[in-house]
C-alpha cells in the first residue's frame, strides 16, 4: 500500500511536499522537516535485525551486544540524504532479545521462579489511589510474602545439608557406611569418630552450603543490577508537564524504571534473612543440648546471646523490608547506607558466632532423629497463609473502592499469584528434601512431616490442573464448532465455495486464541485448591504428627496405600519437574521457537522492576525503556520537525508504550505509536489495572494523539486496547482478516496461512496505518480515522461475534 503512503507521507500532493530536510513556506515560517524515522521493537523471541528489517545486510548504529539499534546498510547515514526518504521513513530495529536470552546458563534463573512470581504479585494491585494507606499495606504484605520465600528456600537448603546429610546420615552408621564422601565426619557403630564427627562441627561444616547459596543469590542480584538495571533514565522534572496536585500514571514518573535504592535495601534485607536462617538452624540444635543435663553454663549463656542477636537481626530485617516502598517521582541515586552496608555484615557476624558456638567441643553430644526445628516449616506455611488471606482482603477492598472493568479476579489477582509463588516454593522445598531423603537411605528419620505432606499434595494438585485443562479443551472444541459455520460468511467478496476443512482450521484458531481470556479463572481455581491443600498439609501434621502412609496412622489399608503412593510419586515428580524445568530453560535460550512458546510468562514477569523480591530475575525493561526513550528524545531534538513512529509488536508494544510515557510533552508531539499483536489491555490491563487500566491507557492516548492498534481474533496474545467510551477517536483497527484470503484468489494464488500472532507487517493495514500516522504528525492535527472500519465483505461474521463475546473466552459472556 505504498500508494497511500506516497501521498500521505507529506500530507500533500505534487512535488513541493518534503523535498528537503527543511525550508520555509510562503509566509516565511519554518517548514517542518520531511524526514521520518520508524523505530521497530520486536516481541517475545529471538528476532534478529535481519528479520525485522528484511535485509541480510544490517549494521549496528548504537548500543552493544546486549541491546542495540540496527539499520540496513543502505540506510546508515540516511539523515544526511533526506531527498531519498521523501515518501518513506528510515527504518530502524531495536533488538533486546539478548536481555532475556543468550548464554544457556541463564536457564538456572528458572530456579528463581517463585521469587519472580512473588514480585509479579506486587504489581497486580487494584487501580486505587496510590496515596491510600491500604495501597501501602498491600505493598508491605507482598514484600513480607517475598521475605518468607527467601527464608523458606534457605531453610530447605539447611534441611538438606544440615539435617539430612550432616545430622542424620553422618550420624547413622548404616547410612554413612555406603557413602565414602561422608567418612571424615561419620560416626561409627560405637558412637565415636574423628574431629569432625561431633554433631556441632558437622553442622558448622554443612552450613557452608546454605551460606554459599545465600551469597550466590546476593551476587546474582548485584551483578544483574549492574548489567541490566543501572541505566540512567532520561532526566526531566515531573512538574514540567504535570499540574500541581495532579495524579499522573505511574509509568510517567521519572523514577519508575530506576529503583536502585529500593533494590539495594531489599537485597541487604534478604541476604541478612538468609544468613540469620542458617544461624538459627545451627543455634537451635546447639542450644537445646546446652540447656540439657550435660550442657555447660558458659556455652548455654553464649547460646542465649546468639539467640538474642538472631532475634534482633530478624527485627531489623523485617523493619527494613516494611519501612519504605519504591520512590518513583524522582530517579533516586541515594542509598540507605546503614541498612545496605551494615545489615548483611551484622547478620554474617551473627552466623559466624553461631558457627563458633556450635563447633565448640561437646564430647557427650550425639545426634539422633531429626534436627530441632521440625515445626519451622509448618510455622512458615501458616504465616504465608495468613499473609495471603490478608492480601486478598486488602485487594477486595481496593477493588471495591475503584472498580475497573475486566480486572482479573476482581482484586484477588495479587493474592492468587502470591499463593502460587508460595506453592512453588513449598513444592520445591518439600519435593527436593523428600527426594534427597529417599536417595540417602531409608534408615534415617527423613525430612520434617509437613514437607512430606506438601510433597504428597503434588499429585493431587496435578490431577486438579489436568481436569481443569481438559474441561477447557472441551470448551474450545465446542466453541470452534460453533464458529466453523460462520467463518466463510466473512469472505463474501471472494465468492469462494465453502471449504469445511478450511473453516474448521480458522474457527479452531479463533477458539484457541480466546482461551487467553479464561486465564484468570484457571489461576484463581488453582490458587484456591493450593490454599486448601496447604491447609490440609499443616492440619495433617499437627493432628496426626505422622508421615502420611505410615503404619502409625491407623488408617484402612486402601487409604494407607493411597497416601504412600502419592507421597512417593510426589517426591519423584519434583525431581522430574526440576530436570524438566532446566531442560526447557536451556532449550528456550538456545531455540527461538521454544523461547516464543514458553517465553510469554517469563517476559511478563521480568518486565516489571524488582519491587518485592531482590533475588528475582533481572528486569530487562529497566535497560530497554531508557534505551528507547534516549533514542526517541535525541533523534527528535537533533532534527526539529522530524517525525518518529515507534512500532511495537507483542511485548515490544508494551516497551514502546512505557517509553512513550517517559517522554516530555514537546518530544511526544513528534512521536506516533503503532502497536500490533499487543497485550496492553488483554493481559496487562486486566492483570495490572493500576498501571495499564482504562484510565492510564486513555491518558496515554490523550497525551500522545497519534496511536493506532492492530489486532486479530486468531491472536492468543494481542487484542484491542478498549479505551473508555468517551475517548475519541478510537485507536483500534480490527479485527483484521486472518487468513487474508479464504480460498485461492488472483492476489493469493496459493493458500494464505493463518498468521495468528505473527507477521502483522504482511497485512496491507500495517503500511496504511504507519503512513497515516506519519501524515498526521506532519499535518499536526487529527483527521477522521482512516481504515477504522473494514470495507463491506471484509469482516467475517465470526470476527464480529468475537468482538462482543468470543474474546471473553470459551463458555464466558462478553464483559
Amino acid at each position: 500500500m505504498r500508494a497511500v503512503g506516497a501521498e500521505a507521507a507529506d500530507g500533500s500532493t505534487g512535488g513541493t511536499a518534503g523535498g528537503s530536510a527543511g525550508g520555509a513556506d510562503e509566509a516565511g515560517r519554518d517548514r517542518p522537516s520531511g524526514l521520518a524515522l520508524e523505530l521497530l521493537v520486536h516481541g517475545v523471541g529471538g528476532t534478529t535485525p535481519e528479520e525485522m528489517l528484511g535485509d541480510p545486510r544490517t549494521e549496528r548504529v548504537s548500543g552493544d551486544d546486549t541491546a542495540a539499534v540496527h539499520r540496513r546498510g543502505d540506510d546508515v547515514g540516511g539523515e544526511e540524504r533526506p531527498e531519498e526518504y521523501t515518501d518513506r521513513p528510515i527504518p530502524e530495529a531495536y533488538c533486546w532479545s539478548n536481555l532475556t536470552s543468550g548464554n544457556s546458563a541463564r536457564a538456572l534463573w528458572l530456579i528463581l521462579l517463585p521469587f519472580m512470581v512473588a514480585n509479579l504479585a506486587h504489581w497486580m494491585r487494584p487501580a486505587a489511589d496510590p496515596r491510600r494507606p491500604a495501597v501501602r499495606t498491600h505493598g508491605v504484605l507482598v514484600r513480607l510474602v517475598s521475605l518468607s520465600l527467601t527464608v523458606l528456600l534457605t531453610a530447605a537448603a539447611c534441611q538438606v545439608a544440615l539435617d539430612l546429610v550432616a545430622w542424620q546420615c553422618a550420624g547413622t552408621p548404616e547410612c554413612s557406611a555406603e557413602r565414602d564422601w561422608l567418612g571424615f565426619m561419620a560416626v561409627d557403630a560405637g558412637g565415636s569418630g574423628g574431629w569432625w564427627s561431633q554433631p556441632g562441627r558437622r553442622l558448622a561444616l554443612a552450613a557452608l552450603v546454605p551460606t554459599a547459596l545465600t551469597v550466590l543469590l546476593w551476587w546474582l542480584s548485584h551483578r544483574t543490577w549492574s548489567a541490566y538495571e543501572s541505566q540512567p533514565p532520561w532526566r526531566r522534572p515531573v512538574a514540567e508537564d504535570e499540574p500541581e496536585g495532579a495524579e499522573r500514571p505511574a509509568l510517567c514518573l521519572p523514577g519508575f524504571w530506576y529503583g536502585r535504592r529500593h533494590v539495594a535495601r531489599l537485597r541487604a534485607a534478604h541476604t541478612a534473612a538468609g544468613f540469620l536462617t542458617v544461624a538459627a538452624a545451627i543455634s537451635a540444635a546447639a542450644g537445646r543440648f546446652d540447656r540439657g543435663p550435660g550442657g555447660a553454663a558458659a556455652l548455654e549463656a553464649l547460646g542465649w546471646a546468639v539467640a538474642a542477636l538472631i532475634a534482633a537481626g530478624a527485627c531489623w530485617t523485617v523493619y527494613a523490608v516494611c519501612r519504605r516502598g519504591r520512590k518513583e517521582r524522582v530517579a533516586d541515586d541515594s542509598l540507605d547506607t546503614l541498612t545496605v552496608r551494615l545489615l548483611p555484615g551484622a547478620a554474617a557476624g551473627v552466623l559466624a558466632l553461631a558457627v563458633l558456638h556450635a563447633a565448640w567441643s561437646r564430647p557427650e553430644w550425639r545426634s539422633g532423629g531429626q534436627l530441632p526445628g521440625d515445626e519451622t516449616f509448618a510455622v512458615l506455611a501458616v504465616a504465608q497463609g495468613v499473609l495471603i488471606v490478608a492480601l486478598a482482603a486488602i485487594g477486595v477492598l481496593l477493588h471495591r473502592a475503584a472498580r475497573v472493568a475486566r480486572t482479573a479476579l476482581a482484586g484477588l489477582a495479587a493474592a492468587s499469584v502470591a499463593m502460587l509463588a508460595c506453592a512453588l516454593g513449598g513444592v520445591m522445598s518439600g519435593g527436593v528434601t523428600k527426594w534427597v531423603s529417599d536417595w540417602l537411605d531409608g534408615s534415617i528419620a527423613g525430612p520434617p512431616t509437613v514437607l512430606t505432606w506438601q510433597s504428597s499434595a503434588i499429585p493431587v494438585l496435578l490431577g486438579v490442573v489436568l481436569v481443569l485443562l481438559f474441561s477447557f479443551l472441551l470448551q474450545v472444541r465446542r466453541h470452534g464448532s460453533r464458529l466453523a459455520g460462520q467463518v466463510h460468511e466473512g469472505y463474501r467478496a471472494e465468492r469462494a465455495e465453502r471449504d469445511e476443512s478450511r473453516s474448521r482450521r480458522i474457527a479452531s484458531s479463533i477458539a484457541r486464541a480466546a482461551v487467553t481470556d479464561s486465564a484468570p479463572l484457571l489461576v484463581g481455581l488453582i490458587a484456591a485448591v493450593t490454599l486448601l491443600l496447604g491447609a490440609a498439609a499443616v492440619l495433617g501434621t499437627w493432628l496426626t504428627g505422622e508421615v502420611p502412609g505410615t503404619a502409625a496412622d491407623g488408617a484402612p489399608d486402601i487409604v494407607d496405600g493411597f497416601a504412600d503412593t502419592v507421597q512417593t510419586l510426589g517426591s519423584w515428580l519434583v525431581g522430574f519437574g526440576f530436570l524438566l524445568l532446566l531442560t526447557m530453560g536451556r532449550r528456550a535460550y538456545r531455540d527461538a521457537s521454544a523461547r516464543r512458546t514458553i517465553g510469554i510468562l517469563w517476559d511478563v514477569g521480568t518486565f516489571w522492576p524488582r519491587a518485592a523480591h531482590p533475588f528475582a530475575p533481572p528486569c530487562y525493561a529497566e535497560r530497554a525503556v531508557p534505551d528507547l526513550v534516549w533514542r526517541m528524545a535525541t533523534w527528535t531534538q537533533e532534527r526539529p520537525g522530524g517525525r518518529l513512529v515507534i512500532s511495537g509488536h507483542s511485548q515490544g508494544s508494551v516497551l514502546a508504550a512505557a517509553a512513550v510515557w517517559q517522554l516530555d510533552p514537546v518530544t511526544r508531539r513528534h512521536v506516533a505509536l503503532l502497536t500490533y499483536g499487543s497485550p496492553l489491555e488483554r493481559l496487562y490491563g486486566r492483570w495490572f489495572p493500576a498501571y495499564f487500566g482504562p484510565r492510564e491507557l486513555g491518558s496515554l492516548h490523550r497525551e500522545l494523539d497519534c496511536w493506532r492498534n492492530l489486532w486479530r481474533l486468531t491472536d492468543p496474545i494481542g487484542g484491542p486496547v478498549r479505551l473508555p467510551a468517551d475517548t475519541d477517536p478510537d485507536v483500534d483497527r480490527g479485527p483484521l482478516l486472518d487468513p487474508l484470503a479464504y480460498g485461492r484468489t488472483a492476489e493469493q494464488p496459493l493458500p494464505a496461512p493463518i498468521l495468528g500472532h505473527s507477521d502483522y507487517q504482511a497485512d496491507p493495514a500495517f503500511d496504511e496505518e504507519r503512513d497515516g500516522l506519519l501524515a498526521r504528525l506532519r499535518r499536526g492535527r487529527l483527521p477522521a480515522q482512516q481504515g477504522a472500519v473494514p470495507q463491506a465483505g471484509d469482516r467475517p461474521v465470526a470476527q464480529a461475534e468475537a468482538q462482543t463475546g468470543a474474546q471473553a473466552g470459551p463458555g464466558k459472556s462478553s464483559p
